[in-house]
């Protein structure tokens, strides 16, 4: 199980909201949680944030998890003090009508509720209602009845995030939203933790990434600057254990089975076979997929093209209704996949080059 301390600081991580490239809050939480064992905790000029054990070892494995989140930004205000907002990163639109989200205040400092709205039902066309509806056709509604009184507490360009919410359910799943990816950050720093225990020598940086939602910008720029003999993605990944997804295209994910290990043109050959075997030999549960793509779509794509190209895998935890208010996943995936990325790299043979076929 996991331990207390941990549980605690990702429910006050949770609670946190930073959409991308605005993670100062996030930053915050992950920074002074990792402090309390990490041998040295850096935060470069985009946001990453790293926790570093053996920051002088020549062999140097990075792990990444993003504490960005996706969410909105003020655009205006009208007259009638309602607020018009964008999309930061892949929003579900179906989702958003009638959701509470929290106005990151530049002004006071503080977080403003709101409700994003639209027209009611009954007074909707036919085809209105049969429509998903532009977030350019929604608002936001403060509670304000002019722009000037609306002015008074926000400011143009203020991020919005979705309300925190988050929940236990039942005895092992937990609900929240932005659980994409602030559940992989938790557990590379668990990772972290469980390495400085074992007392590794080999150099580890854990990053919490920024603005992954916006197209890995974060993992980007700190893999270059860390310059890594492997590199650990942690991110989410889509459970397929709900009615209406194909197994045959999407493969079998399900909560509770495991981190799943990837396997596609992202993923080095030789550390996949790594994490494979040292799965089975720790007897930690573990699930395989090569996801929905061949490539891309989280950091691993970016750390492996980092500089003169890095080693790369991706360890996922499963995560139903992604970038939706109300993600879910299972703390029991959370806790294999950190000790399946400490037990993994604690026993990296440091001289390995990671050359497909050869090493």
């Amino acid at each position: 199980m996991l331990p207390k301390n941990s549980l605690v600081f990702f429910e006050k991580f949770l609670q946190s909201s930073g959409p991308s490239g605005f993670e100062e809050p996030c930053a915050k939480v992950f920074r002074e949680y990792v402090g309390t064992f990490a041998d040295a905790v850096e935060t470069d000029v985009l946001g990453n944030t790293a926790g570093i054990l053996n920051p002088k070892a020549k062999f140097r494995v990075m792990l990444a998890g993003h504490y960005d989140e996706i969410g909105f930004q003020v655009v205006d205000v009208t007259e009638k003090g309602l607020v018009t907002f964008r999309a930061v990163g892949g929003i579900d639109k179906v989702t958003l009508p009638g959701i509470e989200v929290e106005i990151l205040s530049s002004v006071t400092g503080k977080k403003i509720p709101g409700v994003i709205g639209r027209k009611p039902i009954h007074l909707q066309t036919p085809k209105e209602r049969e429509t998903v509806m532009e977030i350019s056709d929604l608002w936001i509604d403060i509670g304000c009845e002019s722009r000037e009184e609306a002015e008074k507490l926000l400011n143009v360009g203020d991020p919005i995030a979705m309300k925190v919410n988050v929940k236990r359910l039942g005895k092992n799943a937990i609900m929240s939203k932005g659980l994409d990816d602030k559940i992989g950050a938790f557990v590379i720093a668990e990772a972290l933790r469980i390495l400085k225990e074992k007392k590794t020598k080999i150099g580890v940086w854990a990053v919490g990434t920024v603005q992954e939602e916006l197209g890995c910008r974060g993992a980007t720029t700190g893999t270059f600057a860390i310059n890594p003999n492997a590199g650990v993605c942690v991110d989410v990944t889509f459970a397929t254990d709900i009615p209406g997804v194909d197994r045959k295209q999407y493969g079998n994910v399900v909560l509770g089975g495991g981190g799943v290990v990837a396997r596609n043109a992202n993923v080095n050959p030789v550390l996949y076979n790594h994490f494979i075997k040292t799965a089975k030999a720790k007897k930690i549960p573990y699930q395989v997929s090569c996801g929905n793509r061949a490539s891309g779509g989280t950091d691993t794509a970016m750390m492996q093209l980092a500089g003169a190209g890095t080693a790369t895998i991706l360890v996922s935890v499963p995560n139903r209704y992604m970038h939706t208010p109300v993600e879910i996943c299972d703390l029991r995936d959370a806790e294999y996949c950190a000790k399946l990325i400490a037990e993994a790299v604690a026993s990296l043979d440091t001289s390995c080059k990671f050359r497909p076929g050869i090493d």
